[in-house]
C-alpha cells in the first residue's frame, strides 16, 4: 500500500508545501478527484477555455478560477494553486522553460488557472475490481502516450502557445 493512499487531500496538499513530496502523486488520496494544472494569462482564459470545451476527452475540465485567484474556491476552497502541486513546468512561448515547486514569484494579478482531470483519479476504482495497476505497483509515474488523434481548436491565440 502506498503510504499517502488513505490520506486526505488537505494532508497531502500541506506536504506539498513542505517540499515532502515533490514527484507524481498516483496513489494518493484515494476516492478523490486529482488535478493537472494548466494557467494562462487572462487574454488567452478564453481560447483555453474554449478549446478544453471542444476536447473534453483531452481536457476535462474540473474547475476554472477567476484572473488573480490563486485559490479553487468551488473544488478545493483551502488550495492555494501557487503551492500545493509538487512540480510546476513553466513554459514560454510553447518552450520549457523551468521547473519548480512553488509559483508564487511568478503569479500575477491576470492569470487564470484551470484544473483538469487526471487519469489518477480512477486508479483506485481499477484496484478495487482487482484490475492491477502497474506503476502504482512498481512506485513509477503513469505511462504516457503521444497520440495521432487531433484536438480540435479554439481561438485564433492559441497558436501563441
Amino acid at each position: 500500500m502506498n503510504t499517502y493512499q488513505t490520506c486526505e487531500p488537505s494532508q497531502i496538499r500541506e506536504l506539498i508545501r513542505k517540499k515532502e513530496i515533490i514527484g507524481p502523486t498516483a496513489g494518493f488520496a484515494e476516492g478523490f478527484a486529482q488535478a493537472n494544472l494548466m494557467i494562462v494569462k487572462k487574454e488567452l482564459a478564453f481560447d483555453f477555455l474554449l478549446f478544453c470545451q471542444r476536447n473534453p476527452a483531452a481536457c476535462p475540465l474540473l474547475d476554472v478560477l477567476e484572473p488573480g485567484d490563486p485559490v479553487p474556491r468551488r473544488s478545493a476552497p483551502q488550495a492555494d494553486i501557487r503551492t500545493d502541486f509538487p512540480k510546476y513546468r513553466i513554459y514560454r512561448k510553447g518552450i520549457l522553460q523551468q521547473e519548480v515547486t512553488d509559483i508564487s514569484s511568478y503569479w500575477e494579478d491576470d492569470m487564470v488557472a484551470f484544473l483538469i482531470g487526471c487519469s489518477f483519479t480512477f486508479e483506485h476504482a481499477l484496484m478495487l475490481n482487482d484490475i492491477p495497476v502497474r506503476h502504482i505497483e512498481d512506485g513509477h509515474n503513469v505511462p504516457m502516450y503521444q497520440t495521432n488523434l487531433s484536438c480540435e481548436q479554439a481561438g485564433c491565440s492559441m497558436a501563441r502557445w
